[in-house]
């Protein structure tokens, strides 16, 4: 797997709304936050050079404005920090999580279910 690099939680913000409308240009990533969130245009400009310095983000120039795209896969992204959450906190495995959340009663009775049907279809698909 290619090096993902370190991304803030507000940095995460601002990659959401880019994986979700790629491509994109700054006065369109300024207006969707403007309707989800109290940051200022300044702000969101601060994250995106950011995230162009870091190459998650590759800024275009088009005319007066930038048109970004992401450098890095949400799937990517997610499958890193999950990987990275389960070392730091539970051993690197996902039995010790589950394990925790069933010792502290954190499952419902939906969320124990949901998990079997899940586990029961992921065997059906291994016997084929």
């Amino acid at each position: 797997m290619k090096e993902i690099p370190q991304i803030s939680e507000a940095e995460y913000e601002v990659m959401k709304v880019i994986w979700y409308y790629e491509p994109i240009s700054t006065p369109e990533v300024v207006e969707k936050f403007s309707n989800k969130s109290d940051w200022k245009p300044n702000t969101i400009h601060t994250m995106l050079a950011r995230l162009v310095k870091k190459k998650a983000l590759h800024a275009r120039k088009d005319g007066r404005v930038y048109i970004y795209t992401s450098l890095v896969e949400k799937h990517e992204f997610v499958e890193q920090k999950s990987k990275s959450f389960l070392k730091q906190f539970f051993g690197g495995t996902i039995n010790s999580m589950v394990l925790n959340f069933i010792e502290n009663d954190q499952l419902s009775n939906e969320d124990i279910s949901e998990l079997q049907k899940i586990l029961s279809m992921r065997d059906k698909k291994g016997e084929k």
